[in-house]
């Protein structure tokens, strides 16, 4: 039993300190600034002053000084931060690259479209004649073929 207090009383002894653990977040990307301001305030006062039979009002100048302190830290992101924020990032660029797709997809469209209403008709004489020459040069044929024999 005693071996186990002394046990726990070393580990609470010599376990990291508070500087170890800003050390090692510093290291990580740990930022506290204090960053402090002087707020000079100056207040016109006046008073009462009577001297023998006249009275008159003296006046002067108090100046108070402020100082306004904030701190600004930056605390490194955790594992899990930083994955919830690239997969976020990688959604975005994905849906970015989809619609950039579509996109292109309806121009491609829309000029195959005008292409085709701009297009011109194909030439059905050339058609009519090539087809006349086929028929006449197989005509040609049989008649050759058969004053051969």
């Amino acid at each position: 039993m005693a071996k186990l207090f002394i046990l726990i009383t070393s580990i609470f002894l010599y376990s990291c300190s508070a500087q170890y653990h800003l050390n090692k977040a510093i290291k990580k990307g740990y930022v506290c600034e204090d960053i402090a301001d002087t707020l000079t305030i100056t207040k016109l006062d006046s008073i009462l002053v009577t001297k023998f039979d006249t009275t008159y009002y003296e006046t002067f100048l108090k100046t108070f000084d402020t100082i306004v302190q904030w701190k600004t830290q930056y605390v490194p992101k955790t594992r899990l931060d930083k994955r919830i924020e690239y997969k976020i990032k990688v959604k975005t660029i994905y849906k970015d690259r989809i619609v950039e797709k579509a996109k292109a997809r309806a121009e491609g469209q829309k000029a195959k479209s005008e292409v085709k209403l701009n297009r011109p008709k194909g030439n059905l004489n050339l058609l009519f004649i090539g087809v006349a020459i086929g028929i006449l040069l197989s005509w040609l044929w049989k008649y050759a073929k058969q004053s051969l024999i």
